[in-house]
């Protein structure tokens, strides 16, 4: 694109465009995109002198086969040719009963059935909406209320921010009107730190105490997300099991981010060898190429609902079961079964954790920490998100810094070369930050 275009474009993008997270009018130009390929994304103008930058967020964690797949490339057009959309009321189709069929065996114990919706807040919203509407069918209407632990992140829909952080989340402005849900602490964190058992017995007296009124308790597992990316033991989650099950009160696990290998497990879920009564999925599901996301249950929620008196689900997205978007998630399954994924983080961790061995020195920076194929520097203010962003920029990556952290979670097909651009970027980052 030419200066001009790329003038003209930002103008309009400024006048109509309303970005995540931001104002309107928006208060910085966002970087014009004209392409993308493995791990690089290209720039209608250099931005600090880069006329393209490694995608150190993996397009907020979804990308992780990289841009421009030719396996992903060719389910698309392949499945283009066939049918890009079709409604699932009354219909279905090879690639959504193919995909179910998949999520299903992959997952944990008996999480056999498969609601397919639109991104990963629908995907809360509709679990919560399963355990909401199962304890009504079993005639306690008055069990409607969601315990979760602070830090936590679920989504911007009603439902899923009511369970997000109440004081630290991006969502206090809507306290008034939210449902009232019930927060345990932060679960202690360190992935490799001992489980606390006082901690474990609070959380196991505050489900007591509530467990009349519960429908359900949902958490990140092992990984709180875009509420501060803590890490914690996968004990905490055997731990949550063990508790919901003897005060009869279902488990959510909301796996969106965590997913599909980012935490060195398939699902982190996995590291706590634990199957929750419900289970969602997204972000990663079609490699970043769709918006797709997906609710599981098992049979006793299934069966619970259905033995109401209203015997149905009443969540019907329109692009539910997209034939697109389940062909590319099927490919991208396919990728990961072929089993080079644990390889491929086993590296990217190994990677990050060698370049950030020497961000704990730095001023300012309280803590360092990795799991799997997540980076992540936290400082003790916030950072300067321009300042952080150029420095990033200036050693060829992008990153999106958030709150007090400076964080990365790239795509598994990173190389080592490209891994170690992206610790001197969030090095600089938080330097500069």
């Amino acid at each position: 694109m030419t200066p001009d275009a790329v003038t003209g474009l930002l103008a309009l993008d400024r006048r109509h465009v309303w970005h995540p997270y931001a104002p309107m009018p928006g208060e910085r130009a966002p970087l014009v995109v004209t392409s993308a390929a493995g791990v690089r994304i290209r720039l209608a103008a250099p931005f600090e002198g880069r006329p393209e930058l490694i995608d150190g967020m993996a397009s907020w964690w979804a990308v992780i086969h990289g841009y421009a797949h030719p396996a992903l490339d060719a389910a698309a057009r392949d499945q283009l040719a066939r049918v890009s959309h079709v409604m699932f009321g009354g219909l279905t189709h090879e690639p959504a009963v193919r995909l179910a069929t998949r999520l299903a065996a992959l997952a944990p114990g008996d999480l056999e059935h498969v609601f397919l919706c639109d991104s990963g807040s629908v995907a809360v919203e509709v679990a919560l909406k399963m355990c909401l509407q199962y304890w009504r069918s079993r005639g306690r209407p008055e069990r409607h209320r969601v315990l979760t632990w602070r830090g936590g992140y679920h989504g911007d829909t009603l439902h899923a921010m009511s369970v997000c952080d109440p004081d630290g989340g991006m969502h206090g402005l809507w306290h008034d009107i939210l449902p009232r849900q019930v927060f345990a602490d932060t679960p202690p964190g360190g992935f490799d730190d001992p489980v606390d058992p006082a901690y474990t017995a609070r959380l196991a007296a505050l489900v007591e105490r509530h467990a009349d009124r519960l429908a359900a308790v949902i958490v990140e597992p092992v990984v709180q997300g875009a509420g501060g990316m803590r890490f914690h033991h996968p004990g905490y989650v055997r731990e949550l099991r063990r508790i919901t099950e003897e005060a009869d009160v279902l488990l959510v696990l909301d796996e969106i981010a965590t997913g599909f290998g980012r935490t060195g497990e398939f699902l982190a879920a996995d590291h706590a060898r634990v199957t929750p009564d419900v289970l969602c999925l997204g972000k990663a599901l079609t490699g970043g190429y769709l918006s797709l996301a997906a609710t599981l249950c098992t049979p006793e929620v299934a069966r619970g609902i259905s033995a109401g008196e209203t015997p149905v689900l009443a969540h019907g997205p329109t692009f539910m079961g997209n034939p697109l978007a389940c062909a590319v998630a099927n490919a991208s399954l396919d990728l990961l079964e072929g089993g080079a994924w644990r390889h491929d983080v086993r590296r990217v961790g190994s990677g990050l954790r060698d370049g950030l061995a020497a961000a704990s020195d730095l001023p300012g920076v309280r803590d360092v920490r990795v799991l799997g194929a997540i980076g992540v520097v936290q400082l003790d203010h916030p950072v300067d998100v321009p300042a952080a962003t150029r420095a990033a920029a200036r050693e060829g990556v992008w990153l999106r810094p958030f709150r007090d952290l400076v964080y990365a979670m790239p795509p598994y097909v990173c190389t080592p070369e490209d891994i170690a651009a992206v610790t001197r970027a969030m090095t600089a980052a938080a330097k500069a930050g």
